[in-house]
């Protein structure tokens, strides 16, 4: 599966020049709880991004929780990082979370295309023998330019225009009990957006946590029109990247993320939510 890289293959790599690891760990029930895990122990030569201070831009009243980051500002962080448009690029999770998606989106929306996630994170590192440090390495800054790839992502404006419209589909990528409306342990209001359709991001990893693979995420999307547009979708556009990265994997070639998602589409009144199962 493209864009993802095994354990062993990273430990080869390592031996390489011109790679840059990133540690993307995050809880966003404890917003410090990735950077200290990090601090404690990483793999080595790792350098860590923060999903609100650096993959995310400010919050405000409309835009969703965690809006896009200021592009400017996040390409010279990548720069900073000893990131150009030649580095490889490894991001990692604590396992296969939402969070190193995510910043594959951004590096792959920006046009790097050297971007892969570490299949299984740190603890399948661990696991295989790699070892931790709690150094913290210094790297020569770079220069990153910014080749942004269209029409990869929409606004709420745009999510309305096309709600149940026969050539768009919209995938919520939240639990099925957020989904539903049974619970909602960070919003407001619960429910969804009307119309979409719940796919959980969680249903593109295989019963060891590992990513499926093409021919597993073909089936695993197989009641999707390959014909029409996806608007994939989540609470604040950050357990949608997966969903985005399987469905890439999987051959479909019209996937768009809603960055705002549904902690954007609540933040207007005018907008309606629905709860419970779609009507076919």
């Amino acid at each position: 599966m493209k864009n993802i890289i095994s354990v062993e293959r990273l430990k080869r790599r390592l031996a390489q020049n011109n790679i840059v690891i990133v540690d993307v760990r995050f809880d966003l029930m404890d917003a410090d709880a990735g950077r200290k895990a990090y601090l404690q122990g990483h793999i080595p030569g790792s350098v860590y991004m923060d999903l609100n201070r650096d993959l995310s831009g400010k919050a405000g009243k409309h835009g969703g929780n965690h809006p896009l980051p200021d592009w400017d500002l996040f390409a010279r962080k990548l720069g900073k990082l000893g990131i150009s448009n030649e580095t490889t690029v490894v991001v990692y999770d604590q396992g296969n979370d939402m969070y190193a998606p995510r910043f594959w989106w951004l590096l792959d929306y920006l046009g790097h295309e050297k971007i892969y996630i570490l299949d299984g994170g740190i603890d399948r590192w661990v696991e295989k023998g790699g070892e931790l440090t709690s150094e913290v390495p210094n790297l020569q800054p770079k220069t990153f330019r910014r080749n942004e790839k269209i029409n990869r992502y929409v606004d709420m404006e745009e999510v309305r225009e096309k709600l149940r419209s026969p050539k768009t589909t919209i995938i919520d990528s939240r639990a099925p009990a957020r989904y539903l409306g049974d619970e909602e342990p960070l919003y407001s209001r619960a429910g969804h957006i009307p119309g979409a359709v719940n796919y959980f991001w969680k249903g593109v990893l295989k019963e060891d946590g590992t990513w499926k693979n093409e021919e597993q995420l073909r089936e695993h999307f197989s009641q999707l029109d390959k014909d029409a547009e996806i608007i994939v979708s989540c609470g604040s556009g950050v357990s949608a990247c997966p969903n985005i990265l399987a469905l890439d994997n999987a051959g479909f070639t019209n996937v768009k993320l809603y960055p705002g998602s549904f902690s954007d589409w609540i933040s207007y009144d005018k907008n309606e939510v629905a709860i419970g199962e779609e009507d076919e």
